[in-house]
């Protein structure tokens, strides 16, 4: 008859092999002899601006040099290195794919090693596997760090894509600082061609009235009429003087025809400035008009040039510069994976593991008993 500890045992030793003595063979043989080792160049980059608030930490710094933190190019440098435009890049000519496809790197490790799938999709997909990126807020520093199974691999593919996360922000400058001047440009041009319709329209108008400026041949016929009128009374005094005291006199004639003369050019002038369609009081009104359309028209143009200028100082202000504060580094040893962690690791999780399903085993039989 069996004995039942014995019997115990042997199904204890089986869960423990199971669980312990089978994972930790397989990690002992990948670890040792299957994974190649992993190296892992990294660089440290801020984008910085002069026209964005400073932070706290380096943004204090930056800002006493005369820059500061630039938020919104930061991200779109990691959202480009992140993206597929810079796996293109990389991959000219196939060169990534061919890279991270050696033989000499394990077949677990390298990319499509089991031959199934060569997408440029699961290429994308293990390229955001070989490369992090992480930001520190605080001090708006992003640290780029890049795996490869040989150190000049890992280095190059770090500084290249560091160089196209560079010339993205220098594209989104350029492109930035281009709307802001075309538009400002535009402003310009509009506000010259209603200068330039207004003052034709003020021209044309002086052309067909055959006046300069209402007001001021108003002003100056306004003056003409007082004289006129200065010199019709004078005449006339001296015409009832000689008509009292010498009725006789031929210069009563004469004084008759020059007071007539003179009431009918006064007539004239009045009729001149206030009377009739073409007089000056009839045009000024629309004179006025037009003159104020073409001095608001030249008050724009003023504005919009001005815009322009300010425009042209600000876009040459809110440049953004990608600077580097750690080089792509060169390693020298390979820091993945760590064999002998993973080893105790998986020895750990399968101890833990032969405990649990032990204890279970053993409360289950009890039950049973």
């Amino acid at each position: 008859m069996p004995n039942p500890i014995l019997q115990r045992v042997a199904k204890i030793d089986r869960i423990m092999v199971v669980t312990v003595v089978i994972p930790t063979v397989i990690a002992l043989v990948y670890f040792l002899l299957i994974a190649s080792d992993v190296y892992v160049s990294e660089s440290r980059f801020v984008v910085r601006s002069p026209d964005k608030p400073a932070a706290t930490g380096l943004g204090v710094l930056l800002k006493s040099t005369g820059f500061t933190n630039g938020g919104d190019e930061i991200y779109a440098a990691e959202s480009f290195i992140q993206s597929r435009d810079a796996l293109v890049a990389l991959n000219r000519n196939g060169a990534y794919a061919k890279a991270y496809s050696d033989p000499a790197i394990s077949f677990t490790d390298r990319f499509n090693g089991f031959g199934l799938g060569g997408s440029f999709e699961a290429l994308y997909k293990y390229y955001k596997g070989k490369i992090t990126i992480e930001h520190e807020t605080t001090a708006s520093i992003t640290t780029l760090s890049v795996r490869a199974y040989t150190p000049r691999e890992a280095y190059a593919v770090n500084a290249q894509l560091l160089k196209m996360a560079e010339t993205t922000v220098n594209q989104l400058n350029e492109r930035g600082r281009q709307d802001l001047i075309h538009f400002a440009n535009v402003e310009v041009d509009e506000a010259k061609d209603k200068a330039r319709a207004a003052a034709l329209a003020l021209s044309g108008f002086r052309n067909s009235q055959g006046v300069l400026d209402p007001e001021k041949q108003a002003t100056a016929q306004l003056q003409m009429i007082s004289k006129l009128q200065d010199e019709v009374i004078a005449a006339r005094s001296e015409l009832l003087q000689l008509r009292s005291f010498t009725p006789q006199n031929p210069q009563i004639e004469v004084l008759v025809t020059k007071v007539k003369g003179l009431e009918n050019e006064m007539q004239n002038q009045v009729s001149m400035v206030a009377g009739g369609r073409k007089s000056l009081s009839s045009t000024a009104a629309q004179y006025q008009r037009l003159a104020l359309e073409s001095q608001f028209a030249d008050k724009q143009l003023s504005a919009a040039m001005s815009s322009l200028q300010d425009a042209s100082n600000e876009a040459r202000r809110k440049q953004a510069y990608l600077e580097r504060i750690v080089e792509p580094s060169l390693p020298d040893e390979a820091l993945e994976p760590r064999r002998w962690r993973g080893i105790l690791s998986t020895l750990v999780m399968g101890l833990v593991a032969w405990g649990i399903v032990s204890m279970l085993l053993a409360g289950v039989q009890e039950h049973k008993d």
